[in-house]
């Protein structure tokens, strides 16, 4: 599978990993190697990963940090930050991320500031890491219940994708990454968005190419705007909402913390709705929507008084500006239009639409 340069970087794939791999660090030489995992992705990911390394007798370090969104915070990159320095970390050393989101956008977080800035690559190991959170030099941490509220963006020197590494994850976690590629559909191709909800009419062998094809997409769009400036907050849709909804669940002991892909499966179907009420997005899309998200995503139960709680958090979101909620809305099937204000009485509306499916 051939390549894809992004503004920085190389994404290379499954056969090519680990030559490329091998190859950086015989070329580049750094003075230590770290290995960042979280408790799944030690035990899951890091033998074959380390089966596979050639370190040139490099002094290769491996350091764990907890799995979960909820860890994904500045007190755990203090640990990093302070674990890094104890082994002697100097701006000529590697950080190797080997996990899901959470460990790709926090090790990122964490390579691009310590020391101002050191090398570091990506190896995905779950879906949404491989099409998304790797992917486009987003990196950072969250600020309480509040989604990536503290990052800088900085391209790591590669990615990996080994998709080999997909065998190691729970059907959940599959289906969380799922609604990533389903929004890199809606938001530029409506016949990948097609594809994606046709899955009865492939087989596992397709896997590998939707991968490539939605690296492609987001690839397309952070290469022309790699600081948000204007097309790449056309990744955001389904997110205002989205990542409200899983702060807010994360946040609330009464209620199941949800993985991101499915919050994101949530605010998608809303703010279709509330692109069919602004922009005169058909119905019938709408429809078609609503069925190919629940052929994947079961519903979720909402309480009249969580949506308040939920509006609230929109306040939070980083599309913001001057005060004004900011929304990614969709034209048509494959046509997003980015900086949308929307009424509270509308967004309350999409619940009650959600609600009645």
């Amino acid at each position: 599978m051939q390549s894809i340069s992004t503004k920085n970087a190389v994404v290379y794939f499954n056969s090519e990993v680990y030559t490329q791999l091998n190859n950086y660090i015989k070329k580049e030489n750094p003075s230590k190697i770290f290995i960042l995992v979280d408790t799944n992705t030690h035990d899951l990911c890091l033998p074959q990963f380390m089966a596979n390394l050639d370190n040139g007798n490099i002094q290769t370090e491996v350091m764990e940090i907890p799995e979960g969104e909820n860890h994904k915070t500045i007190d755990i990159c203090m640990g990093v930050w302070e674990a890094m320095s104890q082994y002697g970390a100097d701006r000529k050393s590697l950080l190797i991320n080997l996990g899901g989101g959470v460990v790709t956008d926090l090790g990122g977080f964490v390579a691009s500031t310590y020391m101002r800035g050191i090398n570091y690559i990506n190896v995905p190991t779950s879906l949404l890491a491989m099409v998304d959170a790797s992917v486009g030099g987003k990196t950072g941490v969250d600020l309480g219940p509040l989604k990536n509220q503290v990052g800088v963006i900085s391209e790591g020197v590669m990615v990996l994708i080994d998709v080999s590494f997909l065998g190691t994850l729970p059907q959940n976690q599959m289906v969380s990454g799922f609604a990533e590629m389903l929004k890199h559909g809606l938001i530029t191709d409506d016949s990948y968005w097609h594809t994606l909800t046709h899955l009865e009419n492939l087989d596992i062998s397709d896997l590998d190419k939707l991968i490539y094809d939605s690296v492609i997409i987001k690839n397309n769009i952070v290469t022309q705007d790699p600081t948000e400036n204007g097309l790449r907050k056309t990744l955001n849709f389904g997110h205002t909402l989205g990542h409200a909804i899983e702060s807010y669940f994360l946040e609330n002991e009464n209620k199941t913390t949800m993985l991101h892909g499915e919050a994101i499966a949530i605010g998608m179907l809303l703010e279709a709705y509330i692109s069919s009420k602004t922009l005169n997005f058909s119905n019938n899309e709408l429809s078609e929507i609503s069925t190919g998200i629940l052929k994947t995503f079961a519903k979720v139960e909402f309480e009249t008084r969580d949506y308040d709680h939920i509006i609230e958090l929109l306040k939070h979101d980083k599309k913001n500006s001057h005060g004004v909620i900011k929304f990614v809305l969709l034209e048509a099937i494959g046509k997003a239009r980015i900086d949308c204000e929307v009424s509270s009485d509308i967004i309350l509306q999409a619940f009650e639409y959600y609600k009645n499916l």
